[in-house]
């Protein structure tokens, strides 16, 4: 899948997941709080396209949710893509050739994905003068958004296939 082109229908339902998700992202998940902590599903796009359309197009999706979300954030501009986009790559990485093992991995990739991501984040933050981002605090961050990261994968994963639509290949056939 990774050498095929992308489609028409791609380059259009791509930035309508990434729009949406932002939305969902912002004005209803926000408020959703587990021990004072809310799900990165920006995050979760990156991981989910790494997922679904191997590593250019967790890379590509990463960037994208990563710049939406910088928008919003009183971070550096570009850390949420710089972070996302090397997730999303890594995951593509690991994750090809493994997504039809067991209904499982995915949420397990998400999980360990996204706690790690958010880990990542905070060191990148501090590197680059973001001190008050690598705190104690960190060790319940983690892993509380790689739990609600895991528990919203499926539909997520979905959606990054159903934006990844790919152009089949000379031999393809839809069965």
């Amino acid at each position: 899948m990774e050498g095929a082109a992308l489609t028409a229908d791609a380059r259009f339902r791509a930035p309508l997941v990434v729009v949406t998700v932002l939305v969902l992202h912002l004005a209803v998940l926000s408020r959703l709080r587990v021990f004072g902590v809310t799900p990165d599903v920006m995050l979760l796009l990156a991981v989910a396209a790494g997922l679904r359309g191997g590593p250019s197009a967790g890379a590509a999706m990463g960037f994208t949710s990563g710049m939406a979300v910088d928008l919003f954030l009183d971070t550096p501009l570009g850390l949420s893509a710089l972070v996302f986009t090397l997730v999303g790559f890594a995951m593509g990485t690991v994750g090809t050739g493994i997504l039809r093992a067991a209904w499982w991995i995915p949420v397990v990739a998400a999980f360990v994905a996204s706690a790690a991501g958010e880990a990542f984040f905070a060191v990148a933050g501090y590197l680059v003068g973001q001190t008050e981002m690598v705190t104690a605090r960190l060790a319940l961050i983690a892993p509380v958004v790689g739990v609600l990261n895991a528990v919203l994968a499926p539909p997520v994963v979905r959606m990054a296939g159903w934006a990844l639509v790919r152009s089949p290949g000379p031999r393809a056939f839809v069965g």
